[in-house]
């Protein structure tokens, strides 16, 4: 079975000692996940991390140190490597485009 790898890059954010998460709701089950998603052809991970984050939550973050590496073989039509950064928390975007995930109800400081 061949299947595309695709790159995502996720966000820790902490504010005020609090963990930024976007809530999720799927098939009855509510959990939560960090902000990011897929980065795109000729951007950099760091670009696509606060891009991403502009776009779920309408805050500006800037990218800091990679944290952690996950990787997810199986229970997805696609082979997922995600790059996990720090990123500074820098304040409420100005006129942010969002661009939610179509089970994403929220987003928690936690």
């Amino acid at each position: 079975m061949s299947r595309n790898i695709r790159n995502s890059a996720k966000a820790v954010i902490i504010r005020d000692g609090k963990l930024l998460v976007v809530k999720i709701n799927d098939d009855g089950g509510e959990w939560y996940i960090l902000p990011g998603g897929g980065q795109e052809s000729e951007e950099s991970l760091p670009q696509a991390v606060e891009r991403e984050v502009r776009e779920e939550t309408g805050i500006d973050v800037k990218c800091k140190d990679l944290l952690f590496v996950i990787e997810g073989v199986h229970g997805e039509s696609f082979h997922r490597v995600d790059l996990v950064f720090a990123c500074e928390y820098i304040g409420e975007a100005e006129n942010p485009a969002l661009h939610c995930d179509i089970n994403q109800t929220g987003l928690e400081w936690l």
